[in-house]
């Protein structure tokens, strides 16, 4: 278990992280949320001493990072999978690690296989690509074999299969009532993957719950019917004391019903359905309610009467170059 108390961080006038307190409990995948800006990856620093805070603690399975001898046998991160040694080999960067850690060498090439590197150990993790990476920081997370694993987008860089792969892993891991904290920007993912999401904002916490409570108290849910005896099934409802709101494409939205009833309500009165839907916000949707008023970067396009970017000079040139490095990167970064 991961424990924040009061959790506090400022760098000179500007307060990173607001006395934060929660629980990241065993047995369950809990998703780390926030807009750009919030906190996140400050916060996941200090969990890991990397950063000290301004007040307030952190404990893991109830110590400080720092009192942990092997760390690695307790909690195992991946922040930045750009931090191995790039004239290493994958197996070299790994054996390091266990050997700091008193973890058995035999670790290494089991972590290896179980993120699919073992045919490319011998070769040195700087020409690997972004999701190769992303594999090897995966498996310094687990070379310890912790209860508590941490990680920041996770899934960057890696292709669908991966993708498949570390979301079943994670869940696989949190099913062994082991302490699973993932932040990512991919909602979509993140639905898929989380049990239970910390979201917060300007260094603030927003919600601790779980995923299916959040989405709920955070968007509206309505059902969808559609009939091709479109006037009929309106007065009924009127009649019925339901309110039904046209929304277009020849569709009434209902909130506060079943299906079930209005279902049953048609088929009484021999009404034709098309379509009958219960529509639920996704966690996106959700996640954009709860967090718009913590927004700390605003992107405007030209329409919202925004103008364009300055580009002069030299400004201009800095961009395109930055903007033809970022491409190459990009080609450059698939996964093999």
């Amino acid at each position: 278990m991961i424990e924040l108390d009061g959790l506090t961080k400022r760098f000179g006038n500007k307060v990173a992280v607001d006395h934060l307190s929660c629980q990241v409990r065993p047995g369950m995948v809990t998703g780390f949320l926030g807009p750009n800006g919030a906190g996140k990856s400050t916060t996941m620093r200090m969990m890991l001493d990397l950063d000290n805070p301004t007040s307030g603690t952190v404990r893991i399975d109830g110590r400080h990072y720092r009192e942990l001898q092997e760390p690695l046998k307790h909690i195992g991160a991946l922040l930045d999978a750009k931090s191995m040694h790039g004239g290493r080999s994958a197996y070299n960067n790994l054996l390091c690690l266990a050997q700091s850690n008193r973890i058995p060498a035999s670790r290494v090439s089991h972590v290896l296989d179980t993120v699919g590197l073992s045919a490319v150990a011998k070769k040195k993790s700087k020409g690997f690509s972004l999701g190769m990476g992303q594999r090897l920081g995966i498996a310094a997370a687990l070379l310890g074999d912790p209860e508590i694993l941490m990680f920041d987008e996770p899934v960057n860089g890696l292709d669908p299969e991966g993708i498949h792969w570390i979301r079943n892993l994670m869940k696989t891991l949190a099913a062994e009532g082991r302490t699973i904290f993932v932040s990512s920007h991919l909602m979509s993912e993140m639905a898929l993957t989380a049990d239970h999401l910390i979201v917060i904002g300007q260094g603030k916490l927003l919600a601790d719950t779980s995923m299916a409570d959040f989405i709920h108290e955070n968007s509206r849910s309505f059902v969808r019917m559609r009939s091709p005896e479109q006037e009929r099934l309106r007065d009924l409802l009127h009649a019925e004391g339901v309110v039904a709101v046209e929304s277009g494409n020849g569709t009434l939205e209902i909130d506060g019903e079943a299906p079930e009833r209005l279902g049953e309500l048609a088929g009484h009165h021999g009404i034709v359905l098309h379509e009958l839907s219960s529509q639920r916000a996704s966690l996106e949707e959700a996640f954009m309610q709860m967090t718009a008023g913590s927004v700390e970067y605003h992107a405007h396009s030209d329409r919202d009467g925004a103008p364009p970017p300055p580009v002069g000079p030299h400004w201009g040139d800095g961009w395109n170059q930055q903007q033809t490095a970022g491409r190459a990167a990009g080609d450059g970064a698939k996964e093999v």
